[in-house]
């Protein structure tokens, strides 16, 4: 759902981030699939899909839940050209001790200083 520049700069601000936009294996992959994929992995899945996401985040009585962060294009406007408010946002949210163990689910806020890079 999001361009693959993101995970980039993520990466070389040190966080452990992929970009399914930019694996063809992941790209291929159902909803249902992506998050058995995310649970695996121990990763947590960053989308504006909440209807499907928090579906199967309910219906998954498991343990080692992947997590959904949330965003909004109201809040993050997508734009391959200006994805700054995003990546800052994402960063801050990234570099907090307290996203170590976060809830299972949680929206993305704009970042205190989200300039546009």
């Amino acid at each position: 759902m999001f361009t693959p520049v993101i995970a980039e700069e993520l990466r070389r601000r040190g966080h452990d981030v992929i970009a399914v936009a930019a694996e063809p294996e992941l790209r291929s992959l159902t909803d249902a699939e992506l998050y058995a994929s995310a649970k695996r992995e121990k990763r947590r899945i960053v989308t504006e899909n909440v209807k499907d996401f928090r579906r199967l985040l309910v219906q998954d009585e498991g343990t080692g839940r992947p997590g959904l962060l949330f965003t909004s294009s109201r809040s993050f406007p997508r734009s391959r050209r200006s994805p700054g408010a995003l990546i800052v946002a994402l960063d801050a949210w990234l570099s907090d001790a307290r996203t170590r163990t976060p809830p299972l689910e949680v929206w993305l806020r704009q970042a205190a200083s989200a300039n546009a890079i």
